[in-house]
């Protein structure tokens, strides 16, 4: 948003600040400038003045001598090769020692401007030099009386004279300061809007537009109606009519305002609308109203398939959600975006329709982005704008087109608005604002803020009446904000927060989050968040087959991209994404995990929502192996209660791991999650070089086989007895194999075992290795004889020797 300070002030007349001021001042009052532009900065002693005689060059043919009046007592003598200029033209002229904008494209070749110095041309001693629209830092674009290639002469009827600051006259002494307006903000992205601001902020007085009655003694009932067949779509609909038009020239004041925007002067009709448009932020448009069949406008929704030629030409395909603007017989407009090419405004044109009307910032959005037609009215409308605006709006275009003798307004307003948007009631709560914002701002200096903002109060139900145009007002924390911006920023003390801290017990399963990140943080890693979609490319790095369930997957209706166009089903490319980021920005370690939901569907195409399920996943290179990596699982199960209960199954099934090292995490026959060392393909995928685990943990199924109830035992009274085992078994056999028979056979004696040694060598017959145990027995109410512990042993034995599992000579 651009708001030009010359602007500000007709609303603000008792505004006396420097530019510099101004920003700082809007800045601490909670406007974010961006930043401002003085345009006539590299402008200096540049004065209006009128040609009094013309001679040619005693030595060049393309130049002539003038003597100028510039309001001195003697004139000053000028020479100019400018073909477009004569005696009696008034011309914008810059005196010795003074500076003109680098015209042409030369700005950054002049960033600050061109001196100009007195000197001779051909001998011939000139003063000064006369100007063109360019070297005074504008171009034709906004004056398009200016010539092409020459100087620029003041149109007779815009009254200067000489010795007239020329830029001042010209409208180029103004700074056009830049805003970054939030959305919530809708009221600010206008002139008045900002007005209002600025108003509140310096504390001066505010002075609308008055918006005079207009209109002849007919009824515009007898000239058009209004039907809105879909009102959640348009909330409100206001029409007047202009006849016997007359199309001109917009005064150059209408002209400046709209070039400090950027909007080029086109006509009375046109600029008008766009006037009313940057000054109440409330977009209009225009209709032929002889192009209008059945002197009838209905707004309805289009229907499937039909096409529509939009003002510039193009061809739009409609569809049942955008919104049309029809008359009779036919489309004519597609509602807040742009009109038809069929109701077209020309210079034949003698009785107007002005449109004025307030539709849904949503459907706008979405049908804007539809079609693929941005306008700055669909921009507006996309905020949401205030519908109490339309008809004071559309009354202001009415009294401009009266006041510029552009046409004869019909009397009264057509104004479909069955839902009415009333003021907003908020509780006045200045207790409350205060301990919130750490204040202690007396009430009545809270009511003057709020007065200021043009807010009221109401004493006998205190409470404060919102205006419909400050949307943004809903609560008790909004007032409180006003309070803080207006009371300043700056002027609040530095405190502690306040407030009693309460202290509840975490749900079951963040409580079992938690126990995991701590295991994982104390063991190395750090935690990691990734996108939950995904590209379906994953798949294929992941080397998972065409019918792998996997890849059944929800798939975004709007995608950004590609690349995040499905929901994900396995968790694994982030964290193998965030471990490759790593290894190519050199880090030879990397330990991460990540807590994230996989979504699963439960049927395709989708008739109800998809599972979503919790994964923890954990990943690591550089330092470590599977074993590390299973050993911090095993502390983690351990913390939740589940020692001794989970086995590690081999496993061959998962593509992204190598087929053989890679298990499975069970109790029972629930599957805890998985474990492995990634495929080396993987790893090319990913740009991953070494080795990389990672493991997955399906926290809903850990979750539910947690168990903190532990029991007392009390310290043991009798002595144990300790054996150890070195046994001769097949590479093949697990040493889980080996320990499951240990636990069966060991029954309730067996307090501990330890496994302590794997050897393979010489000593051992090829193909087979050692393995070492240590083992405690103990009776909670006697010692144990040695023949008890003897039968154990050889019960163990037995039970292993099935197995092929021999004791070490």
């Amino acid at each position: 948003m651009n708001t030009p300070i010359s602007w500000i002030k007709a609303y603000v007349p008792d505004l006396d600040v420097t530019a510099q001021e101004f920003v700082d001042a809007m800045t601490l009052s909670g406007s974010h400038v961006e930043g401002y532009e003085q345009k006539d900065k590299n402008l200096d002693k540049i004065v209006v003045g009128k040609i009094l005689t013309m001679e040619k060059h005693p030595d060049a043919d393309k130049l002539v001598v003038c003597q100028v009046d510039v309001g001195q007592a003697e004139p000053l003598q000028i020479v100019t090769g400018a073909k477009n200029v004569k005696v009696n033209d008034l011309i914008p002229l810059v005196l010795d020692g003074g500076k003109v904008a680098a015209a042409h494209g030369d700005n950054n070749e002049y960033p600050d401007g061109i001196k100009i110095k007195k000197g001779k041309l051909r001998g011939v001693e000139s003063n000064g030099m006369m100007c063109g629209i360019e070297e005074l830092g504008s171009s034709r674009d906004f004056y398009p009386e200016a010539p092409e290639d020459g100087v620029y002469v003041f149109p007779v009827e815009s009254g200067v004279k000489p010795g007239d600051d020329a830029v001042k006259a010209l409208g180029l002494d103004d700074v056009v300061v830049e805003y970054e307006i939030t959305s919530n903000r809708v009221d600010c992205f206008s002139m008045i809007g900002m007005a209002r601001e600025a108003a509140a902020t310096f504390d001066k007085s505010f002075y609308p537009p008055v918006v005079t009655k207009t209109g002849n003694d007919e009824d515009v009932n007898d000239y058009i109606s209004v039907e809105v067949k879909d009102p959640d779509l348009c909330p409100r609909y206001t029409a007047r009519v202009v006849k016997n038009l007359k199309i001109g020239p917009s005064p150059k004041w209408m002209q400046q305002r709209l070039a400090s925007q950027g909007i080029r002067s086109i006509n009375n009709l046109v600029d008008i609308t766009n006037y009313v448009m940057e000054e109440y932020g409330q977009p209009m448009h225009a209709y032929d109203l002889s192009t209008i069949a059945g002197n009838k406008i209905v707004v309805r929704r289009a229907n499937d398939g039909d096409t529509f030629v939009t003002l510039d030409g193009q061809e739009r395909k409609l569809d049942h959600d955008v919104l049309m603007i029809c008359d009779g017989e036919k489309e004519i407009g597609i509602a807040g975006i742009m009109g038809g090419e069929n109701s077209m405004v020309t210079d034949s044109i003698d009785t107007l329709l002005f449109e004025a009307a307030c539709f849904d910032g949503t459907n706008i959005r979405l049908s804007s982005r539809r079609i693929g037609l941005a306008t700055d009215a669909a921009a507006k409308f996309t905020k949401g704008l205030d519908p109490n605006l339309a008809m004071e709006a559309i009354d202001r275009a009415c009294q401009l087109i009266e006041e510029m003798g552009a046409g004869e307004v019909v009397g009264g307003a057509v104004d479909v608005y069955p839902n009415p948007v009333q003021d907003k009631k908020l509780p006045f709560e200045p207790d409350k604002m205060n301990a919130l914002l750490g204040t202690d701002v007396e009430p009545e200096k809270m009511l003057y803020y709020f007065g200021r903002l043009g807010l009221t109060y109401d004493a006998e139900t205190n409470t404060l009446d919102v205006p419909s145009f400050r949307q943004d007002l809903n609560c008790m924390a909004d007032l409180a904000e006003e309070v803080a911006r207006f009371y300043g920023y700056d002027n609040i003390p530095v405190s502690l927060p306040r407030g009693e801290a309460t202290v509840g017990k975490l749900p079951y399963d963040q409580m079992i989050n938690a126990i995991a990140r701590d295991v994982l943080e104390a063991n190395g890693f750090s935690g990691g968040m990734c996108y939950s979609f995904e590209s379906p490319k994953v798949f294929d790095k992941l080397l998972l087959p065409a019918d792998s369930e996997f890849r059944k997957t929800v798939t975004i209706a709007n995608p950004l991209g590609e690349d995040f166009s499905i929901m994900r089903t396995v968790s694994l490319n982030g964290v193998l994404t965030s471990l490759a980021t790593n290894y190519n920005r050199k880090n030879k370690i990397a330990r991460l995990y990540e807590f994230g939901n996989v979504y699963l569907p439960k049927s395709l195409p989708l008739t109800e929502l998809p599972e979503e399920r919790m994964k923890l996943t954990i990943g690591m290179y550089g330092q470590g192996d599977f074993f590390d990596l299973k050993g911090v699982l095993e502390e983690l199960t351990d913390k939740v209660g589940l020692k001794g209960q989970v086995t590690y199954e081999p496993e061959s099934e998962y593509t992204f791991f190598h087929p053989g090292r890679q298990a499975k995490l069970k109790k029972g026959n629930l599957t805890i999650g998985f474990i492995g060392q990634v495929h080396p393909e993987v790893c090319d995928n990913y740009n991953l070089k070494g080795e990389v685990y990672v493991a997955v943990i399906d926290m809903p199924t850990l979750v539910m086989l947690s168990n903190f109830d532990t029991k007392y035992e009390g310290i043991a009274k009798f002595p144990g007895s300790t054996r150890d085992l070195s046994l001769v078994v097949d590479k093949e056999i697990f040493v889980g194999q080996i320990e499951e028979v240990i636990k069966k056979c060991g029954g309730k004696l067996l307090e501990s075992y330890k496994l302590f040694d794997v050897y393979e060598g010489e000593q051992i017959a090829k193909g087979k290795k050692s393995v070492a145990y240590t083992m405690t027995f103990r009776a909670k109410d006697r010692t144990l004889e040695t023949s008890e512990v003897d039968g154990i042993i050889a019960k163990i034995l037995k039970e292993l020797g099935k197995l092929g599992i021999e004791i070490r000579a």
